[in-house]
């Protein structure tokens, strides 16, 4: 079943092709992952979730901190403890064990939506920019070779590089008019 995206594609050419509409069949395709990690903001964006991890990260450590003390505390104390004192201890960890197991899942959930609202405005601005060189070059798709559905192609169909370019203009456009905005010029360009 690994062939899936293949046939598809293979599949959307075979049905694009034989449509009387279709005279041409023109492809691209880009590397998402080399685009992301070049778009303007990215760099930005991991940063900052990098900065958020940290609190996660701390949370996180201070509950398996705290589980491995009760745990050694229990052993420790084992011989000393009577079989009821011994079971109560046992249970309590085990509760503390189950809280720290779905506290962390609601981290992980966490870190999750918090990397996805500060990834999709870079995504957004990607989509567009490959959005548009689809509709001026007149390609039928453009595909991401990063999905791994391109076994191989012409080089010459690679428009990463033209994403790359058309996303750093945007963000260059986009400082231009902060940079003039208390000299009087620049603000009404919008």
């Amino acid at each position: 079943m690994r062939r899936t995206p293949f046939a598809a594609l293979a599949l959307a050419v075979v049905l694009v092709a034989g449509s009387a509409e279709a005279q041409t069949l023109k492809i691209g395709y880009v590397d998402s992952q080399e685009i992301l990690a070049n778009a303007p903001g990215a760099k930005e964006a991991q940063a900052q979730f990098d900065k958020d991890m940290q609190n996660y990260n701390a949370e996180a450590q201070q509950l398996r901190d705290e589980i491995t003390q009760m745990q050694q505390d229990l052993q420790a104390q084992s011989l000393t403890l009577s079989q009821e004192a011994k079971a109560n201890r046992q249970q309590q960890l085990q509760q503390k064990t189950q809280a720290a197991q779905q506290r962390m899942s609601q981290l992980d959930q966490q870190a999750q939506q918090r990397r996805q609202e500060l990834v999709q405005p870079v995504m957004d601005k990607i989509n567009a920019v490959i959005d548009k060189i689809r509709a001026e070059g007149n390609y039928t798709f453009i595909l991401d070779a990063a999905a791994g559905s391109i076994l191989s192609a012409d080089p010459s169909l690679d428009l990463t590089q033209e994403v790359i370019r058309r996303l750093k203009a945007e963000a260059d456009t986009a400082k231009a008019p902060a940079k003039g905005k208390g000299t009087g010029g620049g603000g009404a360009e919008r």
